[in-house]
């Protein structure tokens, strides 16, 4: 092409054609294709030769004979296709069509190297035939050679435009490399070409919802259903969406579509799964997952998953041994070795946590979440490599906000163990910044939360149910006040009691009483009872059959007038911790919950403590006789007097193990699951103080009063 004009080459083809010279001209005509895509002469010369001759007596089997085996073929009876083609490729060893169904065939068998080794020998033999580059591309796609297929599937679409097909399957391979727009724009072709193709807007809703565009995802996927209404695929690939944008219940209906097509179709109760389990469903999520490995027992992310359900519900055992399940079958799964771990170190082994979170750095090493997870259970020396790792990765400029923040709490925490404290507050200070950014932090939504709280307070404080109510089964015992303020030392010490089940942080009251108490439902009788008939159920499911359950959601400090009011049996222990420290060690903590984003900026967290000692006075005012207050410094200092008033508000006989909460073998799964495994000890309230230097008074004005 050098040294030829475009119409040089063209003439130059053309006479190559008329002798028969074919290989010749098909490399001129794409030649110029490559260069001038659009150039109609060299298109039209391409697909004359595209255009199979009638093959000579001598030159290929007789056309009954290769009916016979297309008919074979579309009986599915693809052993005696192979065992017919092979004997007759010997006799016609140039044919390139039976090649072709040769290939075919193998493919139909699972034979892929063999069917691409037959669709190669038909490029060979055939370099002008469309449909035998096509079909290499779709082994070669199968064995994992993307590049190899997409340069197969071009090379079809020089000789055929308009190749619907392998305009879709190369769609498909671009996906798989993670090119979306390319493959956005194969699609496109497609459906240029094609626009009832329900497929290929499948495919295309698929990308979309990789790149993070739902909502046109969504619209790919309905026009697929309304192309095809049939189609399970389309059903369950929107419910994924859906429960991507949060959409639950639209998700579930969206599978359960997919299913009423198809009942066997264990990915979507695997989905289900899961979107139930996100709506605190869990008994119904477990269920479909024993539906889905009812139908796919090698399935090993439901065994995940089922960890993970089992695992929220506090079964450790159950869910550690789900995770095994999951190890088995898939022996390189980073994220079931991810959760194995947390759920050992909520079972109070750290040598055995330490060891799973191991296993899943080295299959994952940049994984900075299990870094986090593993930085908690390590005190560190100046000799861990871990230490100067996570330095240099923090460093990396491709890293996503998320694993930044994880590793900058990482850092901070080695760096606090050292004694390098400049860089530990750099870094405590930096992930929070990052924290409260993933997590849209307003402080102004707080405020308005606990002024509506405030203001809907007057009308339960006069609420009375309008008719007797029925006993609860358990009694529930609310311990609140201020993250990181010792509730959970409180839990380990009544649950350590025969009669009490320690429940820990329950979803169960701002699920199904959060709207009454910002004022967002009528207090009413019906609204109220609803609350509390659902709230008790709840609670009866996690007893264990104790008479006494505790909830330690911090949190509920904001629904003690709704808790006084719905659960009047209930006991409510209000657990407060010198300011201070309890600023500093939200401030240094990065949560799970998504619902403490003030803790991640010191003055926030600091505002945010003053709103919660004003509630707090504000409930003392209307309910002084029926909020138990504990002092968690004068707990550790005055152990066995302070646990026997404890017991005693308890109406409960003393037992000794209260004196013993580290011997309490129950699992724990909040930030101070390692401090409740060792004896009651004075002082952590003093710990802060090493970052005074830091903090620049910031904490002065908790004590103004």
């Amino acid at each position: 092409m050098a040294k030829l004009s475009v119409d040089q080459a063209l003439l130059k083809a053309k006479s190559h054609a008329k002798k028969g010279e074919i290989a010749e001209a098909q490399k001129l005509y794409q030649a110029v294709l490559e260069a001038f895509p659009k150039n109609k002469r060299a298109q039209q010369g391409l697909a004359a030769l595209n255009t199979p001759k009638q093959p000579a007596a001598t030159q290929g089997p007789p056309q009954e004979t290769i009916n016979q085996l297309i008919n074979l073929y579309n009986q599915g009876l693809m052993s005696a296709v192979v065992e017919q083609a092979q004997a007759l490729k010997e006799q016609y060893p140039e044919a390139f069509i039976i090649w072709n169904i040769l290939g075919a065939a193998n493919k139909g068998l699972g034979r892929v190297q063999a069917a691409s080794e037959a669709f190669k020998k038909v490029t060979e033999l055939n370099p002008t035939y469309a449909d035998g580059f096509s079909n290499l591309g779709t082994c070669l796609q199968e064995q994992g050679k993307l590049d190899e297929a997409i340069g197969s599937y071009k090379k079809a679409l020089l000789l055929k435009p308009d190749y619907v097909e392998a305009h879709y399957n190369m769609g498909i391979a671009l996906q798989d490399q993670g090119k979306l727009e390319e493959a956005i724009e194969a699609y496109s072709k497609a459906l240029s070409l094609k626009p009832d193709y329900a497929e290929v807007y499948n495919n295309m809703g698929n990308v979309l919802k990789e790149q993070g565009k739902l909502a046109e995802a969504t619209e790919a996927y309905n026009k697929a259903l309304t192309l095809k209404p049939g189609y399970a695929e389309a059903y369950t690939n929107m419910g994924v969406t859906l429960k991507k944008q949060g959409k639950l219940e639209e998700a579930i209906e969206a599978y359960n579509k997919a299913l009423s097509l198809k009942p066997d179709y264990a990915e979507v109760y695997n989905n289900m799964g899961v979107a139930l389990q996100d709506q605190g469903k869990l008994e119904e999520a477990i269920e479909a997952y024993n539906k889905t490995l009812s139908l796919k027992p090698d399935y090993a992310e439901a065994y995940y998953n089922m960890g993970v359900t089992v695992q929220d519900q506090g079964k450790l055992e159950e869910a550690i041994a789900s995770y095994e399940k999951a190890l088995t079958l898939k022996p390189d799964y980073a994220e079931a070795y991810t959760n194995m771990g947390v759920a050992l170190q909520e079972q109070g082994k750290p040598e055995e946590a330490i060891e799973a979170y191991n296993k899943a750095l080295a299959i994952k090493p940049d994984n900075a979440e299990v870094h986090r997870y593993l930085s908690s259970l390590i005190k560190y020396k100046p000799e861990n490599a871990q230490v100067t790792l996570i330095g240099e990765m923090i460093q990396r400029s491709d890293l996503e906000d998320d694993d930044r923040c994880h590793l900058h709490y990482a850092y901070a925490k080695m760096k606090e163990d050292l004694g390098d404290l400049d860089i530990a507050f750099e870094n405590y200070v930096a992930g929070g910044k990052l924290r409260q950014k993933i997590l849209f932090y307003d402080f102004e939504q707080d405020k308005l939360i606990f002024n509506q709280i405030k203001n809907t307070a007057p009308k339960l404080k006069e609420f009375a149910f309008n008719k007797s109510i029925k006993a609860a089964t358990n009694t529930p015992i609310f311990i609140l006040g201020m993250p990181r303020s010792g509730s959970t030392l409180v839990e380990q010490i009544l649950s350590s009691h025969s009669k009490v089940n320690g429940a820990d942080e329950l979803p169960f009251l701002s699920r199904f009483g959060g709207l009454l108490s910002h004022g967002n439902e009528i207090i009413n009788s019906e609204n109220v009872l609803q609350m509390r008939n659902a709230y008790l159920n709840e609670l009866a499911k996690v007893s264990n059959e104790c008479p006494f359950v505790t909830d330690k959601m911090p949190q509920n400090f904001l629904h003690i007038g709704l808790i006084l009011k719905a659960l009047p049996e209930a006991k409510v222990i209000h657990v407060k911790r010198d300011p201070a420290a309890t600023c500093w060690s939200n401030f240094k903590h990065h949560f799970s919950s998504k619902g403490l984003g003030y803790s991640y900026n010191l003055n926030h967290t600091v505002s945010y403590f003053k709103l919660y000692q004003d509630l707090m006075n504000f409930w003392e005012q209307q309910y002084s006789d029926q909020i138990y207050h504990l002092d968690y410094d004068k707990l550790t200092l005055e152990q066995e007097p302070e646990t026997r008033k404890l017991i005693q508000y308890m109406d409960l006989d003393w037992e000794d193990t209260c004196l013993s909460p580290q011997e309490n073998k129950r699992s724990v799964r909040t930030a101070s699951q390692q401090q409740v495994r060792e004896k009651v000890y004075t002082g952590s309230s003093q710990a802060w103080r090493k970052f005074e230097p830091y903090l620049k008074g910031t904490f002065d004005e908790l004590y103004g009063e």
